[in-house]
C-alpha cells in the first residue's frame, strides 16, 4: 500500500509539500503527473462517449437524438471499466511520484473505483421509478429542460429520442421486475403517485382530443416555433413528433403504467430498507457513502435530537423577540396558518414568488465580494416546476448549467401548493439553491481550471449539500434575515435538516413507520402538513440522502470554528471560502485535511 492511501483516504501529508527521503526529480513528478491527467481525460473522454445524455448535458451534440443505455447489462459493463481503470492505477502508475493537484485526484478517482466495485452488490437497492427522481418523470424533464432545438437537426434529434423511449421504458420495465424478483419493490404509496404522473405525460393533444396540449407536444412545438425556417418545414416536423408520440411514447408509457399496476398489487405499507435482504448492510454503506464519514445510524439519529433541541430554544427567543405568547407549538401553528406568510394559489401570486426569489438572489449578488474571492461566471434563473411532475415533486431544487454556458443554472421553485412555501423562508431558500449556495459551488467547480474534468462533475452529496445549508447561515453574517419572521425561517430549514436525521434513520434503522415519521415532523417544525407528507415519503425512496446536509453543514462549520481559532486575526473569511471552493467538491474526510494543512501553513 503506497504511503499516500490509507483505507481509500488521503492523508494530510498529501496536501503538505514534504519530499520523500530520497528526492523525486522534477521531471519524474511532471511526467508521472501528465500521464496520470491524460489517464484522467481519455477515462472521462470514454465516459462522455457511451453517455449522449452527459453529452447533452455538456451542451455536446455527438449522439443528440440517442439515449444512455438504461438495460441491466449497462452497470456490468461500468463494472467492467472500473476493475480495468483500477488495475491500470494499481500497476501504471508512481502515486509517490505525483504534483500535489494530481495525487488528489489520483486519490479521489481510485476511491471512486473502488466504491464502483464495492457497490456493484447492491446495485439493485435502488428504486428506479420513485416520485421524487423516478425515470417516468427524469426523462421527459430532461427532453424539456436539456434538449435544445437551435436547428432542424437538433428538432429531427428530439424526434429520434421520442421514438427511443420505447426501448427506455422497457429496459426500466424489466428492471423493476428484476428488482422484485430480488426482493426490492417499493411501498404501496409510490405507486399511486407514479402511475399518475406517468399518466399526465400521455394527456392532452395529440394523445387525445382536448383543448390541453401534452407537455412533451407542447415542448417541442414551442422550440421548433422559434426556428427560421419556412413554414411547411415547421408542419413536417410537427406531423412528425405528433406520430412518434402517438406510435412509441404512447405505449412506451402505456408499458410502464401496465408494470406497475401490476406490481401494484403485490407492494406492502413496509417503508424501512430494513425488508430487504442485507437490508442493514446496505443502509450502513447508504450512510457511509452519503455523509462521506463513519457516523453509525444511531450515532446521526442523536445529533439529529440534539440538533432539534437546539435549535427550538433559538426559536424560543424569536418568539419572544416578536411578543408572541404561547408555546413553541402555538408559534409553529401561527406561522403555518397565518395568511400574512403565504402567496396566494393564483398565477399572479405565483409570479409574484418567482420575481421575489429572483430579486432575493439579484440582491445577495452585490454583497458576494464581503465573503468572496472567486464567484461563477454562469446565470442564474428561477423556474417553476414543470405542471406534469408539480403534484409530486420536492419543494426546491436545482439543475446545474451547461458547461459551455449554453445554458443557465436554474434554481426550481415548486408552486403547486402556495401553503408549503411560505414567505418567511424565501430567503433561505434562495440562498440554499442559488447565491451563494447550489449555484454558486456547482458552478464555481465547473468553471476551474486547474483540475480534471472528472471532478468538476463529481457530486459528493456531503459536500455538495453541506455547503447549500451552510449558504442559508452565511447570508445571516453580512447583514441579511433582518425580519426576525425571516431569520426564524432560517431556523426553520435548519430545523428540517436536523429531523431528518432523526427520521431518515428511524424509519430504516429503527423501524418507524411512514405515520410515525409524518407525526414527528408536524410535532417539532413549523412546516405544513404536506410538506411533512413528501418528506418521509423521500426518506423512503432515496434512503440515508436526507443525512447529508446537516452532516455535511455542521463539518463546514466545524472547520471554520477550527480555522478562526488556530489563525485568530490571521483569518480571512474569503480565503477560507476559497479552500472550501475551489478543489470542486470532496469527501468530508478530505476536506478535513485539506483545511488542516491550509492551517498550519499559516
Amino acid at each position: 500500500m503506497n504511503k499516500y492511501i490509507i483505507g481509500a483516504t488521503l492523508v494530510v501529508a498529501l496536501f503538505s509539500c514534504k519530499q520523500n527521503s530520497e528526492p523525486i526529480s522534477e521531471e519524474t513528478i511532471a511526467t508521472e503527473s501528465k500521464k496520470a491527467n491524460d489517464f484522467f481525460e481519455a477515462s472521462f473522454k470514454e465516459d462522455v462517449s457511451i453517455s449522449p445524455m452527459l453529452q447533452t448535458q455538456l451542451g455536446v451534440k455527438t449522439n443528440y437524438g440517442e439515449w444512455d443505455d438504461f438495460s441491466n447489462q449497462a452497470e456490468a459493463k461500468e463494472l467492467e471499466r472500473a476493475k480495468n481503470r483500477l488495475a491500470y492505477l494499481n500497476d501504471s502508475l508512481n502515486v509517490n511520484a505525483l504534483n500535489k493537484e494530481t495525487a488528489l485526484s489520483y486519490t479521489l478517482y481510485k476511491q471512486d473505483l473502488e466504491h464502483t466495485i464495492e457497490d456493484y452488490a447492491f446495485r439493485l437497492y435502488n428504486y428506479p421509478v420513485n416520485q421524487m427522481h423516478g425515470m417516468h418523470a427524469e426523462i421527459p424533464a430532461f427532453l424539456i429542460n436539456m434538449h435544445s432545438i437551435n436547428s432542424v437537426e437538433d428538432a429531427e434529434a428530439y424526434i429520434s429520442r421520442l421514438k427511443g423511449l420505447e426501448k427506455v421504458y422497457a429496459d426500466v420495465s424489466e428492471n423493476l421486475s428484476i428488482r422484485e424478483t430480488n426482493g426490492i419493490m417499493p411501498p404501496k404509496f409510490v405507486f399511486e403517485k407514479v402511475i399518475g404522473d406517468s399518466k399526465n405525460l400521455i394527456k392532452g393533444r395529440p394523445f387525445e382530443k382536448s383543448n390541453e396540449v401534452s407537455a412533451l407536444m407542447e415542448d417541442f412545438t414551442t422550440k421548433v416555433n422559434t426556428l427560421s425556417i419556412p413554414k411547411d418545414e415547421k408542419e413536417d416536423l410537427l406531423n412528425k413528433a405528433e406520430k412518434a408520440l402517438t406510435e412509441q411514447v404512447r405505449p412506451a408509457f402505456e408499458g410502464l403504467i401496465s408494470t406497475m399496476q401490476d406490481q401494484q398489487q403485490r407492494a406492502t405499507v413496509e417503508n424501512g430498507v430494513w425488508k430487504f435482504p442485507k437490508g442493514d448492510q446496505f443502509y450502513n454503506l447508504a450512510l457511509k457513502r452519503t455523509t462521506t464519514t463513519s457516523l453509525t445510524a444511531n450515532e446521526i439519529h442523536e445529533i439529529g435530537l440534539n440538533e432539534v433541541a437546539r435549535i427550538h430554544k433559538e426559536m424560543e427567543q424569536i418568539m419572544q423577540d416578536v411578543g408572541f405568547n404561547g408555546t413553541l407549538q402555538d408559534f409553529f401553528k401561527f406561522m403555518r396558518e397565518d395568511e400574512k406568510f403565504y402567496y396566494k394559489n393564483t398565477v399572479e401570486d405565483k409570479q409574484a414568488y418567482k420575481d421575489k426569489a429572483t430579486a432575493i438572489i439579484n440582491t445577495m449578488k452585490g454583497t458576494l465580494d464581503k465573503l468572496f474571492n472567486t464567484k461563477p461566471k454562469a446565470e442564474l434563473v428561477v423556474k417553476a416546476v414543470e405542471p406534469f411532475r408539480e403534484k409530486s415533486a420536492g419543494k426546491a431544487f436545482y439543475q446545474q448549467p451547461a458547461i459551455d454556458g449554453s445554458r443557465p443554472g436554474t434554481y426550481y421553485v415548486n408552486l403547486y401548493d402556495m401553503s408549503a412555501m411560505p414567505t418567511y423562508q424565501m430567503e433561505a431558500l434562495a440562498y440554499h439553491e442559488g447565491i451563494p449556495g447550489h449555484h454558486m459551488q456547482i458552478a464555481i467547480s465547473q468553471e476551474l481550471e486547474n483540475i480534471p474534468a472528472f471532478r468538476k462533475h463529481s457530486f459528493y452529496t456531503a459536500y455538495v449539500e453541506g455547503w447549500a445549508l451552510y449558504s442559508e447561515y452565511i447570508p445571516k453574517e453580512v447583514g441579511y434575515y433582518k425580519d426576525p419572521y425571516s431569520d426564524f425561517g432560517r431556523l426553520a430549514m435548519e430545523l428540517w435538516r436536523s429531523c431528518r436525521l432523526v427520521v431518515d434513520t428511524g424509519i430504516h434503522a429503527k423501524k418507524w413507520t411512514r405515520e410515525e415519521g409524518i407525526e414527528y415532523y408536524k410535532k417539532n417544525t413549523p412546516n405544513a402538513e404536506s410538506d411533512c407528507i413528501k418528506m418521509v415519503e423521500r426518506h423512503i425512496v432515496m434512503p440515508g440522502q436526507a443525512t447529508a446536509y446537516k452532516v455535511g453543514m455542521n463539518k463546514i462549520l466545524e472547520l471554520r470554528n477550527l480555522s478562526e481559532e488556530k489563525l485568530g486575526s490571521n483569518f480571512d473569511i474569503k480565503e477560507f471560502h476559497d479552500i472550501i471552493l475551489k478543489d470542486g467538491a470532496l469527501p468530508l474526510d478530505i476536506l478535513t485535511q485539506k483545511v488542516e494543512a491550509w492551517i498550519a501553513s499559516k
